[in-house]
């Protein structure tokens, strides 16, 4: 946003040309802040790199500071939108490993690799953990934040959770999972799987019952269905009913607005499908895709009220069924005219 719009990241300027874009979010049923701990976790993989929200400081004595102000600005910015069940903040473990500081002594920002089970690993997120933590229960965001991570290998986890457990036990995890981790982890309280790694259906009744949440996630993958811009538009919506039959809390969606040079001309970046990285354009206007993935939403919504009111839906549960019992990533299904036909019925039924 900053770049499109022409401010300085974290000015009132800034601020005020997220809000339209942010209330977009909101409006469609956002429920998490997605917030970052050190530079770009995600190692660069759209055409801006992610901004740090925590300034990191090296003291010439060997202590440490952390400047929290564009962090603080941003959750309440966020909160103040109504986005306020959880605080995801990535990621003890970044894509590359790399941290980056304002070392006092030398005079200058400095780049480590910190590779979990190292001792660097503990030396720099042990420090800022324990200071973390007591910033968040005086800001009272404390319950509400996850440390979070995306797609890391088991053995990484190991480490983060070993260090998390010893230094900041008062928070929880939040994980983007890939690797069936939320199996061995089961005390995280967000775990969002891979659409294609689907999680047990006993497991997200039981982390239910405990109060935690359970979503799957979209990417580069799965080809079908997905809201790339080559996707038919019906498919944005078809990911409200997959998550629907599969039980699942919701969805996440790798990327909302991280903007290629010029995405009302190519939405392509590198090698991702085309538009992967975003939803909306600047200016906070919305695509067909975007709507359709509210119909989505609102489809989960309207099952669930109406299963609480214990309204017969036959048609509609058995097309859920279908989509349970019928891979969902054939094409060939005809799952347009499924759907088209449901949601004709789940209409008819939430207008009684």
């Amino acid at each position: 946003v900053a770049r499109v719009e022409g401010v300085e990241v974290w000015s009132d300027a800034h601020f005020e040309a997220m809000r339209p874009v942010m209330q977009l979010l909101a409006d469609a049923g956002q429920k998490v802040i997605t917030a970052t701990l050190n530079k770009d976790p995600w190692n660069h993989q759209c055409y801006d790199g992610y901004e740090s929200m925590i300034r990191w400081t090296k003291h010439a004595d060997g202590s440490w500071d952390y400047d929290y102000r564009a962090f603080d600005r941003w959750v309440e910015f966020m909160l103040g939108l109504g986005i306020n069940k959880m605080i995801n903040c990535y990621s003890m473990v970044p894509w590359n490993c790399e941290l980056e500081y304002f070392d006092e002594a030398q005079g200058e920002v400095v780049t480590v690799e910190a590779k979990p089970s190292t001792p660097l690993f503990e030396q720099m997120w042990g420090p800022f953990l324990a200071d973390f933590k007591c910033h968040l229960a005086e800001k009272g965001w404390a319950e509400i934040t996850n440390i979070a991570m995306d797609e890391r290998a088991p053995e990484d986890m190991d480490a983060a959770v070993a260090l998390l457990e010893r230094y900041a036990p008062e928070l929880n995890f939040a994980l983007a999972d890939n690797h069936k981790s939320y199996k061995r982890y089961t005390m995280m309280r967000d775990v969002c799987v891979a659409m294609h790694h689907a999680a047990d259906r006993e497991d997200i009744e039981a982390r239910r019952e405990r109060g935690d949440n359970t979503t799957f996630y979209i990417c580069c993958i799965p080809a079908y269905p997905n809201t790339f811009t080559c996707s038919e538009p019906f498919e944005a919506e078809m990911l409200g009913w997959c998550g629907v039959a599969a039980g699942y809390d919701g969805m996440l969606r790798w990327a909302y607005n991280s903007w290629p040079a010029e995405p009302h001309i190519d939405s392509r970046f590198g090698t991702w499908k085309s538009g992967d990285t975003f939803l909306v354009y600047p200016a906070a206007r919305s695509s067909v895709r975007f709507e359709r993935l509210r119909d989505g939403i609102e489809v989960a919504e309207k099952v669930r009220l109406l299963r609480q009111e214990g309204v017969e839906m036959a048609d509609v549960e058995a097309a859920l069924e279908k989509i349970l019992s019928t891979d969902a990533h054939d094409h060939n299904q005809g799952w347009r005219e499924i759907i088209s036909e449901a949601r004709k019925r789940l209409d008819e039924l939430s207008c009684r």
